[in-house]
């Protein structure tokens, strides 16, 4: 007898199988691990799917955040993870994150700094290259929307007045928040960022468009350069 031998997931007991136990106990029964798993399906010859699915889990730290910062090349990276695979949780990351951005049908009113943390947190987080965004609010401080900008690389992005003001515009706005993120995670404001911000609002108020903010996002902090009197 083999006492080496290691079970596929077809040979566990049926509650002990991600699918099956999802299926008769819901999904908040089951572990993240076993909610990855099922996401890739299978495992490879050497481990199963929830014992591949633990390994990408350790390697973040057990940091969901953290795997939602990987891209379909760094998920490949690891044996068993081809790129439909990586793409199946690439994908689940982001509906989780539009999930989170969505929240209640109604207006969200920004008063503070931390309100308007909070309204762009869930897209700028958690990413590994920089962008730009801008908060739109009526004139009762209610976000109207939220729109992505520009995107760029690990150290820097462009933003352009035009395209800063362009969306505000279009949806009669009153006041803006300008938004962008440090994958660096260093939280101070660079000159660049200091006199961008001065322009803007300069600009928006030959537009009658007010810059009440512009909110540097790291991971899960952030600097507004409102409160340090940089506007």
């Amino acid at each position: 007898m083999n006492y080496e031998k290691r079970l596929n997931i077809k040979s566990w007991a049926e509650e002990d199988r991600p699918r099956e136990k999802l299926a008769s106990k819901g999904a908040r029964m089951l572990s993240d691990a076993e909610l990855i798993a099922i996401l890739i399906g299978s495992g490879n010859r050497e481990e199963t799917a929830v014992e591949l699915a633990k390994r990408i889990l350790a390697f973040v730290n057990y940091n969901l955040n953290e795997l939602g910062k990987m891209d379909i090349n760094e998920l490949k990276k690891f044996k068993g993870i081809g790129e439909a695979k990586a793409i199946s949780i690439v994908a689940a990351m982001e509906l989780g994150r539009r999930r989170t951005d969505s929240g209640s049908e109604m207006k969200r009113k920004i008063t503070s700094s931390n309100d308007a943390f909070l309204e762009i947190s869930p897209v700028l987080s958690d990413l590994n290259h920089e962008e730009f965004w801008v908060i739109i609010m009526d004139r009762a401080n209610q976000v109207i929307e939220k729109r992505n900008i520009s995107k760029g690389g690990v150290s820097g992005t462009v933003a352009d007045a035009r395209m800063i003001f362009k969306p505000a515009i279009e949806r009669l706005a009153s006041s803006i928040i300008l938004c962008h993120n440090h994958p660096s995670g260093n939280m101070k404001a660079s000159n660049a960022d200091i006199q961008l911000t001065k322009k803007m609002v300069e600009a928006g108020k030959s537009l009658d468009i007010s810059v009440f903010d512009h909110i540097i996002v790291g991971n899960n902090v952030y600097y507004s350069l409102a409160d340090e009197g940089l506007m």
